[in-house]
C-alpha cells in the first residue's frame, strides 16, 4: 500500500491542493521554514489522526496565532492497493473527526492497520536521552502497532490508574478512617490495577528481547560498536504486584500518586552490560535515535509480514558519507518512503529511476 495523493487545507503553511505522491520513494527538497516537514506531519496525521511533533492540534491550523480566527483544517489521503481507499481527518469547531472510505470512525484503533507509518524526526532524541516517559512511549508505540490486544490493556490501565490517583488524592487531601468506603473502593481497584499491570509487563519484557535482538546487531552494522541493547527495568516484581501495592500504600496515599506500577518501569541501553547514553557521544545517540525506528519497523514486518510506509526528515544530515551508506543499507522494507533534504545536501545521490522529487518553496511544491 502507499499514499497516492495527500490534500490538505488548512495545514500548517501548506498550500490547500492536492499533492500526486504515487511513487516509492519521494523526495521533499527545500530550506529550512518552507514545509518540507508539514508534508510528512500531514501524511501522519493521516495515518494516526494526530502529529508526531507532540503539539496540540489548533496549533496545527495554518491560522492557529489568531485569537479569534478560523482554526479547522484537514488532511486527506488516497491509498493505493487497500481496501481502505481514502482517509479524512478534520478538525472543525474544535473537535477531530476521522473517516474512513467515508465512513465515519469512532475508534482511532482502526487506523493502525490502514496505513502502517514510521516516522524518523530529531523528536526522537527524546527516546535517548530524555525522560523515561518518553521511552515507555516509544515502546509502547511499538507493541501497540503490531498487538491489538496490548494497546487496549494500556487503554484499560491508564484508566484505572487515572481512577486510583483520584482516590489517592482523596486519602492525602482528607484522611480519612482506616476500613472506611475509600479504602474498600482502593482495594477493589488495586486488584484491577495489579492485574492490567502484570499483564502490561509480561508483554513488555518478551517485547524489549524480542527488540533488542532486531536492534543490536543493527546499530553493530552501522557503527561498528557491538554489545548494544535494549533492557526493561520494571517497576513491579510481576508476581509481586498486589504485595507491593500493600506495601507502599502509605506512601501512595500520603503522596495522592501511585508511585509504583507499569507507569513508572523504565528501559535503558546498555553496552556489554553498563548503561550507555550516559557516556555515547551526540552522535552516538542520534544514531541510537534514528535505529531504534528501523528496529521499529524491523519488528513490524517480522510480526504482520507487512511493510510499513517511512517518513525520514533530515535523517541523513548530521551524518558522515560512510554512516550514511551504511544507514541506507539497513533501511527496512518499505512499500514507500518520503525523505526531506536540505538543497546542498547530495539528495539526487539516493535517487532511483522512479523516485518523485519535489522543491518545496513556501509550503507550495515546484
Amino acid at each position: 500500500m502507499f499514499f497516492s495523493f495527500l490534500r490538505t487545507t488548512a495545514f500548517r503553511n501548506l498550500a490547500d491542493t492536492e499533492v500526486f505522491t504515487g511513487a516509492k520513494d519521494v523526495f521533499f527538497v527545500g530550506e529550512n521554514g518552507q514545509g518540507k516537514t508539514n508534508f510528512l506531519e500531514a501524511l501522519y496525521f493521516c495515518a494516526y489522526a494526530g502529529s508526531f511533533r507532540a503539539v496540540r492540534d489548533v496549533e496545527i491550523a495554518r491560522n492557529s496565532f489568531l485569537k479569534d480566527g478560523e482554526k479547522d483544517f484537514s488532511a486527506q489521503v488516497k491509498i493505493a492497493q487497500s481496501a481502505n481507499d481514502e482517509i479524512l481527518v478534520k478538525f472543525e469547531k474544535g473537535k477531530k473527526s476521522v473517516f474512513i472510505n467515508g465512513k465515519r470512525v469512532a475508534d482511532r484503533k482502526e487506523m493502525l492497520a490502514i496505513a502502517p507509518s514510521i516516522v524518523f524526526c530529531h523528536e526522537d532524541m527524546d527516546f535517548v536521552s530524555g525522560s523515561h516517559e518518553r521511552r515507555r512511549w516509544f515502546f509502547d508505540q511499538t507493541l501497540s502497532l503490531y498487538d491489538p490486544v496490548y494497546l487496549e490493556d494500556l487503554r484499560r490501565f491508564r484508566k484505572i490508574l487515572k481512577s486510583r490517583n483520584t482516590v489517592l488524592r482523596d486519602f492525602a487531601q482528607n484522611r480519612p478512617p482506616s476500613g472506611g468506603p475509600l479504602e474498600q473502593v482502593l482495594d477493589a481497584l488495586d486488584l484491577q490495577f495489579a492485574e492490567y499491570g502484570q499483564k502490561l509487563m509480561e508483554k513488555r519484557e518478551t517485547a524489549a528481547k524480542q527488540f533488542s535482538a532486531v536492534f543490536g546487531p543493527l546499530y553493530d552494522e552501522v557503527s561498528g560498536i557491538a554489545g548494544i541493547n535494549v533492557q526493561y527495568v520494571p517497576s513491579w516484581k510481576k508476581e509481586d504486584a498486589l504485595s507491593v501495592l500493600r506495601e507502599k500504600r502509605h506512601a501512595d496515599t500520603a503522596s495522592g500518586l501511585s508511585l509504583s506500577g507499569p507507569h513508572r518501569d523504565r528501559y535503558t541501553f546498555a553496552h556489554n552490560g553498563l548503561e550507555f547514553t550516559g557516556t555515547a557521544s551526540t552522535g552516538q545517540r542520534r544514531l541510537l535515535a534514528l535505529l531504534l525506528r528501523a528496529a521499529q519497523s524491523r519488528r513490524f514486518s517480522e510480526v504482520t509480514s507487512l511493510n510499513p510506509i517511512l517518513l525520514l526528515d533530515d535523517v541523513l544530515l548530521e551524518m558522515d558519507g560512510e554512516k550514511r551508506r551504511r544507514f541506507l543499507s539497513v533501511l527496512p522494507s518499505y512499500d514507500q518512503a518520503f525523505y526531506t533534504f536540505l538543497p546542498e545536501e547530495p539528495y539526487q545521490r539516493y535517487k532511483k529511476d522512479d523516485t518523485l522529487i519535489y522543491t518545496v518553496k513556501n509550503g507550495e511544491l515546484i
